[in-house]
């Protein structure tokens, strides 16, 4: 997965710019004082063997099947990377709001399951996702819609805003090869990277097949489902009509 991730960072930073070909999408930015950086990436499964092994692992299966059955649909493949000094932070945010259209995603409290791989060692100095346990039992949050949750800081305020409790926060210390899962309802963010490390994330999310509309299939009666044939509709609502590929501003 190392080896996987810096490849589709050189073959980003060799863009020079954000850029798209259907779902795959690579975000970059400017980072002071290193200059462009990969800040994440979707859908690097099309790209990268070794990557699209992983979000069908049988392993993966094991720890999902008793939560949301053995017919299995993907809606989430990224990966995310701090270099050391990064300043990209995550604000608290619920993935819930990311769901639309909400009608594509039916009874989705008990139908999705975030994971997410460490590939660097995952500790608060290296920006490491820190989550509110047992928030999820709150349902969905009134966030101010117009306030996005990237690059806002992480800041503990907005957790009383909520009337949720902001001491109640709790890093998810990960060793490489960890997984990490939480509830969609769960707040949770990450904040900068003042370490001398990378923070390296691989992020899968997976949904009841029958329960949605969209995605791509990564179990079928339990059996993996390779990426094969034309990609299907996920987030990027112009995958049809403006596919790429293209630089995006």
């Amino acid at each position: 997965m190392t080896a996987a991730f810096d490849r589709i960072r050189d073959r980003a930073l060799a863009g020079g710019r954000s850029w798209r070909d259907r779902n795959v999408y690579f975000c970059l930015d400017e980072e002071p004082g290193t200059g462009t950086v990969l800040r994440y990436a979707q859908w690097t499964a099309w790209l990268e063997p070794d990557l699209e092994l992983v979000r069908r692992d049988p392993r993966l299966f094991e720890i999902l099947e008793p939560l949301i059955g053995r017919d299995i649909k993907q809606i989430i493949n990224q990966l995310h990377w701090k270099p050391p000094g990064a300043k990209a932070e995550f604000g608290f945010h619920q993935d819930s709001r990311s769901r639309r259209p909400r009608e594509a995603f039916r009874d989705l409290a008990k139908s999705y399951v975030q994971t997410g791989i460490a590939v660097d060692p995952q500790r608060a100095e290296n920006g490491a996702v820190v989550i509110v346990p047992g928030s999820h039992r709150l349902g969905e949050l009134p966030f101010d819609p117009e306030r996005p949750s990237m690059h806002e800081a992480l800041d503990k305020a907005d957790l009383a805003r909520l009337g949720v409790d902001p001491d109640s926060v709790v890093t998810l210390e990960l060793d490489p090869g960890d997984v990490a899962l939480w509830h969609v309802h769960t707040l949770h963010g990450s904040g900068p990277n003042t370490s001398s490390i990378d923070r390296r994330f691989y992020i899968n999310g997976y949904v009841t097949a029958a329960n949605c509309e969209r995605g791509e299939w990564a179990f079928r009666d339990g059996a993996p489902c390779p990426l094969e044939g034309e990609q299907n509709l996920v987030h990027y609502e112009e995958l049809y009509t403006n596919p790429g590929p293209m630089f995006v501003e």
